[in-house]
């Protein structure tokens, strides 16, 4: 299968990269070349896009980045709807001119945080520009007649914008030797380990079952719970304390509207038998043991004696 990835510079670009340029003739886009496998073309520019997917002729197109950034896209809106929602209506048109299947990924974010637990029918509610701005990119993808619609939830992976993540921010300050973590334990939702997600989207797009699906880890939990197995899966339990903290203690940094639960539930895979996500901790572990092998020996050392 010919299958063209736009946007592919980020956390879940490199992660299809990796489970699908095996198998795959891939062709990976972004404006950000920051490895050998990406070329130069700007979504953004309609263009360019349309220069570039027609060149290649895929037999499929995967429309994948986006500003993720919440406080960025509350401070620069036209930049936030230009990327995540006018580009998408751009890979709507191109796909439907080629007449082949397009792929977008949306986020557990375009809800309210009403529910404890949403799934794949619940009605969206975006509470600010980056969820009003993807939700917008879901409705037009909806209108394409062959689509499919990812949903994922708090990523874990790798690529160059996984320092800005949850998990990597809890990192950065064990390493350097931080012995108690701040985490607010009033938000909810689920992880998505970016492997994992890659794997699942790989084996739908193989199939007819168009539509939109939630693709997140197995399991509940909020952002305590999960600064909790990230210290024992590096073998910091004794010697690094948690502190609980609303989300007001971190209201300057994180300004933006978040709801209080994004957890979603995988119900359509499990409906038809496609549900691949592994449960949230198992995949925390591997997320660990694969991109930063050598982490748990290096805190070791830094909090030897503590």
């Amino acid at each position: 299968m010919k299958i063209y990835l736009a946007g592919c510079g980020g956390m879940l670009g490199e992660a299809l990269h990796r489970v699908l340029a095996p198998g795959h003739e891939v062709l990976c886009t972004d404006i950000d070349l920051n490895v050998d496998w990406l070329q130069l073309c700007d979504f953004r520019d309609f263009a360019a896009y349309e220069r570039s997917v027609s060149a290649f002729g895929p037999d499929i197109l995967m429309h994948i980045g986006a500003h993720t950034d919440l406080e960025y896209c509350e401070t620069n809106p036209d930049d936030a709807y230009r990327t995540n929602t006018l580009s998408v209506e751009h890979a709507c048109t191109l796909a439907r001119a080629h007449g082949v299947p397009l792929v977008y990924i949306s986020t557990a974010g375009i809800f309210d945080g009403g529910k404890l637990l949403y799934d794949d029918w619940d009605a969206p509610n975006p509470l600010g520009v980056y969820a009003r701005s993807k939700h917008l990119g879901e409705l037009a993808v909806q209108r394409v007649p062959d689509h499919f619609i990812f949903r994922a939830g708090w990523m874990m992976g790798g690529g160059p914008a996984k320092d800005k993540k949850f998990i990597n921010k809890l990192m950065k300050q064990l390493l350097a030797g931080s012995r108690t973590l701040r985490i607010v334990d009033d938000r909810l939702g689920t992880p998505t380990y970016t492997v994992d997600f890659a794997r699942n989207l790989a084996a739908m797009v193989e199939t007819r079952y168009y539509g939109l699906y939630n693709m997140v880890c197995g399991g509940e939990t909020g952002r305590l719970e999960v600064a909790e197995a990230l210290i024992e899966v590096l073998g910091l339990k004794e010697v690094v304390a948690i502190e609980r903290v609303s989300s007001d203690h971190f209201a300057s940094e994180y300004f933006a509207p978040r709801p209080p639960s994004e957890r979603l539930t995988n119900y359509r895979l499990r409906l038809r038998d496609m549900d691949m996500m592994r449960d949230w901790r198992m995949a925390l572990a591997d997320y660990i043991a694969d991109y930063f092998p050598d982490y748990p020996e290096r805190l070791a050392k830094i909090y030897a004696g503590a």
